[in-house]
């Protein structure tokens, strides 16, 4: 769970369209105009919070994805084939650790630093003032289901101190599920809670029926889990909407079985077998992006981060789709696309009440993107970091107060 003391320093129709299952609400952040200007892609126009601006750190990364802070403040990206450590201010990042087997996440817990990759959860010691791993110190805390498709593994320390792993299933419409029912390599489409309390520990699984949430994280005050989840691609380009989900233990959220279509849950006939649980206890989503828009990476805005419109909600990251209009295939002009965005599920109180833009503008006229939003995360300057994976600008951005 990332929480820690915080040190606080004094274009695109299409997005501002969405998609809500929650009740109308009023836009509680302005945006204004920004001009960003770097070598790979010259000038652009992109919209920020009114009294902030996104800045392009210098720090050299390949394929960066979720990031994970310290207690000391030291960032850590993972990636492709790299975990990247980066110190405070975080404009030089050294490869903290290289493996092939995709190490898409980190987290700290105490003095121990876990990592997840696509078919292990890996465990080694937490020294703060380490640059490099020592590799002869790494061990399998537990296998996680591997195989092809939706390769990347999240982990998180939750409120309870438990790790919690999230893995996707491998297509659109695979037959697989977090349930001890399901051969092991077919254990997908969900969350794990690791069981420590034995001499092994085990997967034990906490929710069911998501495509693919890449990332979760839990409200500051509830402690309760919300994930962000990728949803099918063969419904075309306007259905199923996104999800950002409640989860709870034991929750079903009805993927690949059941597709919520923004008002109605409805079977999906892409699967023959029959469904695991009853339309009946499925999960609507709290609230939805638009259809193939690829949420990853979400984090909770604690208090005394950003300002008082973030706090207790959860931003978002939108990797924006591969996919074209008018059909969801390749076939459509690229300016079609659903553009990157970061974006805010508003909270009042515990409940999600909207979703409003944050930063915009990744993607121009013609369809070209110069950065697409991947991990999203909180520092103890309480300013709110950014990866990008692609576009024309792989690396870290950061969304302060002007003037900071």
């Amino acid at each position: 769970m990332r929480r820690f003391p915080l040190k606080i320093k004094i274009l695109l129709p299409t997005l501002l369209v969405l998609l809500f299952f929650v009740p109308a609400h009023a836009n509680e952040i302005a945006l204004q105009d920004q001009l960003l200007d770097h070598p790979s892609f010259g000038l652009v126009n992109i919209k920020v919070p009114t009294g902030y601006q996104l800045e392009l750190l210098p720090a050299e990364l390949n394929y960066p994805r979720m990031i994970e802070f310290a207690p000391n403040g030291d960032m850590y990206i993972g990636s492709g084939q790299h975990v990247y450590k980066l110190n405070p201010p975080y404009i030089n990042a050294m490869t903290f650790l290289w493996l092939p087997s995709y190490p898409h996440s980190i987290a700290i817990r105490d003095d121990e630093l876990f990592v997840a990759t696509t078919p292990q959860l890996l465990k080694l010691p937490y020294v703060s003032d380490a640059e490099q791993a020592n590799v002869d110190s790494i061990e399998v805390v537990t296998p996680l289901p591997g195989g092809a498709g939706h390769a990347s593994r999240t982990v998180r320390v939750g409120p309870d101190g438990a790790l919690y792993v999230s893995v996707g299933i491998s297509g659109n419409c695979s037959d697989q599920l977090i349930s001890n029912d399901y051969p092991f390599r077919h254990r997908r489409g969900g969350m794990f809670r690791i069981n420590e309390s034995g001499t092994v520990a085990f997967l034990e699984p906490f929710a069911s029926g998501l495509r693919n949430p890449v990332d979760f994280d839990w409200h500051p005050t509830s402690d309760v889990m919300y994930a962000a989840n990728n949803g099918p691609d063969h419904h075309g380009f306007e259905l199923p909407p996104e999800y950002f989900s409640k989860i709870t233990p034991g929750s079903f959220h009805g993927m690949p079985w059941f597709q919520f279509d923004g008002k109605h849950l409805n079977r999906d006939d892409c699967i023959d077998s029959d469904p695991p649980l009853s339309k009946d206890v499925v999960e609507i989503p709290v609230a939805t992006f638009p259809a193939r828009n690829a949420p990853l990476g979400m984090t909770f805005v604690p208090e005394g981060a950003l300002d008082k419109r973030f706090v207790n909600s959860a931003v978002v990251a939108l990797h924006g789709s591969w996919g074209t209009q008018p059909d969801g295939g390749f076939s459509g002009p690229p300016e079609s696309r659903r553009p990157p965005a970061v974006v805010l599920v508003r909270f009042d109180g515990e409940e999600a009440v909207g979703v409003e833009p944050v930063v915009t503008g990744f993607q121009d006229e013609a369809g070209s993107r110069w950065a697409r939003p991947a991990g999203v995360a909180v520092g103890p300057d309480g300013w709110l970091y950014i990866t990008s994976d692609g576009g024309l600008f792989e690396g870290l951005m950061r969304l302060r107060p002007q003037g900071s």
